[in-house]
């Protein structure tokens, strides 16, 4: 059995509409597929009528959060959400806040591209993203086209590096109240890609001991920014805290270069996870 329990839809920063997100994890081989678009269900439904038969859907979602270390900036950090219930109140209204703050921060780097002379318009943007949640992936294609930037990745590492003139941060959800946002909604709750240096700055094993303590149940351990050293510690972190382990392509479509099912979760994990959640159930035959 082959499982992917992190991908995107064109609902957030990926490029392929979830039904061809569906169709694609399908050809590749895969048997359980979570969509977990970010900090939106919007996808969901879409998801349910247009599952191939055969493919097992996990709905979920990655929520934007950060860690607050002592006497440090700010840590952005994910979480992905699985099974939770979509109306659930206190998750529901988070969800909104950060789809209008991604909203705003997205409107505040197109105006300044645009006022240094950047051929992007924020009419385009908004176009791109097809009514789903606006996410700096969708500027760095509209970049592309107007041959500001050979690529997306190119974009991310020069005109939209978090170093650059044109970074706006935006405020996430503190992360223990994510995860306990997500547990009260029936969710179970799995910190993403927690290691992986290539992106920047990463939080300690004491902020995920802190995490557990506020009700994480998982750890995204094999995933493609993780390096072998980074995979084997986050499994003994694993162990140690009792946590399901999970892998995982995150996968964006064309956005970016790593296949669907590149890294993949163990059967009996999965299970755990099934198991976890009380809020929604997974799409299935």
């Amino acid at each position: 059995m082959r499982i992917d329990l992190h991908t995107h839809s064109s609902v957030s920063d990926g490029t392929e509409p979830p039904a061809e997100l569906l169709a694609t994890a399908r050809a590749a081989g895969l048997d359980v597929i979570a969509l977990t678009d970010h900090d939106t269900t919007a996808g969901w439904s879409v998801a349910e009528a247009a599952r191939p038969r055969g493919l097992t859907v996990v709905p979920g979602m990655e929520l934007s959060c950060r860690w607050l270390p002592d006497d440090q900036p700010p840590i952005s950090v994910h979480l992905l959400a699985y099974l939770f219930d979509p109306v659930h109140p206190g998750l529901a209204a988070e969800r909104a806040r950060l789809r209008d703050e991604r909203l705003h921060r997205g409107e505040r780097i197109v105006r300044a591209l645009t006022r240094a002379g950047y051929g992007i318009t924020w009419e385009r943007i908004l176009e791109r993203s097809a009514g789903g949640v606006v996410g700096r992936p969708h500027i760095a294609r509209a970049l592309v086209e107007a041959g500001a930037a050979d690529s997306v990745d190119h974009a991310f590492a020069t005109l939209l590096h978090h170093r650059g003139p044109y970074y706006v941060t935006k405020a996430d959800t503190d992360v223990c109240e994510g995860i306990a946002l997500v547990r009260a909604a029936g969710g179970v709750p799995v910190f993403a890609h927690g290691l992986a240096t290539k992106r920047g700055r990463v939080v300690g094993d004491d902020a995920v001991a802190a995490m557990v303590e506020a009700g994480l149940l998982g750890l995204e351990v094999d995933h493609p920014d993780h390096s072998a050293d980074e995979r084997r510690h986050l499994r003994g972190l694993a162990a140690d805290h009792g946590l399901i382990v999970t892998g995982s392509s995150d996968y964006h479509g064309a956005n970016k270069t790593t296949p669907i099912g590149a890294c993949t979760t163990e059967p009996d994990q999965l299970e755990a996870i099934l198991a976890a959640g009380t809020g929604s159930p997974p799409l299935r035959d």
